[in-house]
């Protein structure tokens, strides 16, 4: 069993800021990552609607982190279940869990990826392309190898050493379009 992973939005900081968007349908569950900033709603909805997805029965969303470009249109997925690195949020109910290795399906589970933030998870996909990880790990394929950002750069090099032990055939960063790990990600 593989699942299916489409890129919604490729994101961008620079002068303004979009995160990456992604669809993954996987055992006809729909798990969305990331659904953060977008110029207008429209370019997560439009292609989700392509792929004939309908946001109401999307069962999952993924958070790689709390910072808003990641997180701003989750409100669009009112019937989801939402995950972070503490726990699985639906409804009025949280229910409190370790990230590192949750199975959301067959072919989708979390892995904690420290660095960026302490609760950073990236979300890993069994494609029929091999395995693909979306994170924040690396904001695009042409980086910064050193995060601006990061609360803890150290800990962001165990993570991407730890995820690139894994051999990944595709990473979707936080910020750009999917590309294959290549020198630019091992830095």
């Amino acid at each position: 069993m593989t699942a299916d992973l489409h890129v919604l939005c490729a994101g961008y900081a620079h002068d303004r800021v979009a995160s990456t968007v992604v669809l993954i349908q996987d055992e006809a569950r729909a798990v969305i990552v990331d659904p953060g900033m977008v110029a207008h709603r429209g370019k997560i909805l439009d292609p989700l609607a392509g792929f004939g997805v309908d946001p109401a029965d999307v069962g999952d969303v993924v958070f790689s982190h709390h910072h808003p470009d990641h997180t701003l249109n989750a409100a669009l997925f009112e019937g989801a279940r939402f995950h972070d690195v503490f726990a699985i949020y639906e409804a009025d109910v949280w229910t409190d869990r370790a990230a590192d290795g949750f199975q959301l399906s067959t072919s989708v589970r979390l892995m904690a990826t420290p660095g960026h933030t302490a609760e950073d998870i990236t979300t890993l996909v069994e494609t029929s392309d091999g395995l693909v990880a979306c994170t924040h790990l690396w904001w695009s394929e042409k980086g910064p190898a050193q995060d601006p950002r990061a609360e803890d750069q150290a800990a962001l090099e165990r993570s991407r050493a730890r995820l690139l032990e894994l051999e990944p055939s595709l990473i979707v960063p936080g910020h750009g379009a999917p590309s294959r790990p290549t020198p630019p990600h091992r830095s």
